[in-house]
């Protein structure tokens, strides 16, 4: 009987070594939001546009997969504000619907109540049970009158593109917003400092919206438009410039500047003689030069050049030369 007892408390004793040693309790996570790490304020309109993003991880380390609330606050700026609490207590909360999941956020408030002053604005994240890391940085904003929104905003065909032009109200700079039938979405064409822009990029026969929107400092007016066209081209090509004349061996050698309309198909050239009125001597040329052969010595000529494009559309005459032919 003794025997079995000890073979019994052996067989115990190997088990219990089996099993390892007891670690320390885990505590369940707490789950909380990390700050907000990007909060940017804007004015836009007579809207403060204030934009931040909820990252997707919880301050210690596990995936964020509820989210408790936001708090927004727009308060006094810094020459006015006390202790955090006291800041908090008497800055304005601004509402936002809680985000189902993390991400960006944004939120509007009217810059009425705060016109003239500086301002803080923070957010707080919480989780389900009202926990959080903290406010995020803070950001003081200067209130001013809005900006106004550029008026009369307009799109044209234009023998380069598309003209763009506005009025303004104040000196600002302009960003041009172009959307194609390719993009969901309108892009950052440019940005201007009058109020007007020339597309050209722009292709005749293919549809485009523009909008635009006045930007001084921090403020930003409303996004106006869209204006949308199809611009048509209907413009003849530009008058051929640059054109000279000078002796050859037996002619008369014609050279000026090329034409870069897409669409250009052909130069004809006109000539007068002793002072007589102009007539076609040569059409059809691809490059902007000539030499007219068909010339008499001591006599008086001028020439002219037009450009012509695939539609017969023909400029208007350059500016003649003159020459004695020796």
């Amino acid at each position: 009987m003794r025997a079995l007892v000890i073979t019994l408390c052996a067989i115990g004793s190997l088990s219990l070594a089996g099993c390892g040693s007891i670690g320390q309790p885990l505590y369940p996570a707490l789950r909380i939001p990390m700050r907000a790490p990007d909060l940017t304020v804007v004015e836009l309109g007579d809207q403060l546009d204030i934009a931040f993003t909820i990252p997707p991880m919880t301050t210690e380390g596990l995936p964020l997969k509820e989210i408790g609330g936001v708090d927004l606050r727009v308060g006094p700026g810094q020459a006015t504000v006390g202790t955090l609490d006291e800041w908090a207590a008497s800055a304005t909360s601004i509402k936002v619907p809680t985000p189902t999941a993390p991400g960006p956020v944004h939120a509007m408030i009217p810059v009425s109540a705060f016109l003239g002053r500086d301002v803080i604005v923070a957010v707080r994240v919480s989780n389900p049970k009202g926990k959080d890391a903290g406010w995020s940085e803070f950001k003081t904003f200067s209130v001013r009158p809005p900006l106004v929104d550029p008026t009369n905003f307009h799109a044209a065909a234009d023998p380069k593109g598309v003209a763009l032009t506005w009025n303004a109200a104040s000196v600002s700079q302009f960003r041009i917003y172009r959307q194609t039938e390719q993009q969901t979405k309108p892009v950052l064409l440019a940005t201007a400092t009058e109020p007007n822009y020339v597309d050209v990029s722009a292709e005749f026969g293919k549809s485009y919206r523009y909008t635009i929107q006045a930007v001084r400092d921090k403020l930003e007016s409303n996004v106006v438009g869209p204006e949308s066209i199809t611009p048509i081209n209907v413009f003849p090509p530009a008058v051929p410039s640059g054109l000279t004349a000078s002796i050859g061996i037996g002619a008369v050698e014609l050279a000026w500047n090329r034409n870069t309309e897409a669409n250009f198909k052909e130069y004809r050239v006109s000539r007068s003689e002793e002072g007589g009125p102009f007539a076609e001597i040569a059409r059809g040329l691809d490059g902007p030069v000539y030499s007219d052969h068909n010339i008499q010595t001591g006599k008086h000529y001028r020439y002219q050049v037009v450009a012509v494009d695939q539609d017969g559309r023909a400029s208007a005459p350059c500016a003649p030369v003159e020459i004695i032919a020796p």
